[in-house]
């Protein structure tokens, strides 16, 4: 089956998430019907434990890590999911971001 709609989870800091919306609209994520820029986020607690090698944002090497970020949802078109994470990674922070791809059967029914 292929899916025309997908829905993209992205963590993130809450400093950049300003950024991180500015790019998902230039690329026209969360465009739903009539309506653009369609997103939401909530407040969620990230852990993570950097390995030797790595240049963390936040934290250091060999230890836990735990800070608050957003998780933004926001709903693309299947073939725009390229440009889209192009996007999303021009602007993340992070070495290694977390953005889940998760395929939609239809959108706002």
């Amino acid at each position: 089956m292929q899916f025309k709609y997908l829905k993209l989870e992205i963590f993130i800091p809450e400093t950049h998430f300003k950024a991180l919306q500015k790019a998902l609209q230039e690329v026209d994520a969360g465009h739903i019907g009539n309506y653009d820029s369609c997103l939401s986020y909530s407040k969620v607690i990230g852990t993570w434990r950097p390995l030797k090698g790595t240049k963390p944002f936040i934290g250091k090497e060999n230890e836990i890590s735990q800070e608050p970020e957003l998780k933004v949802e926001v709903t693309i078109k299947a073939d725009k999911l390229k440009n889209t994470i192009s996007a999303i990674k021009s602007v993340h922070p992070y070495e290694e971001p977390v953005i889940n791809v998760i395929p939609l059967l239809e959108v706002g029914l």
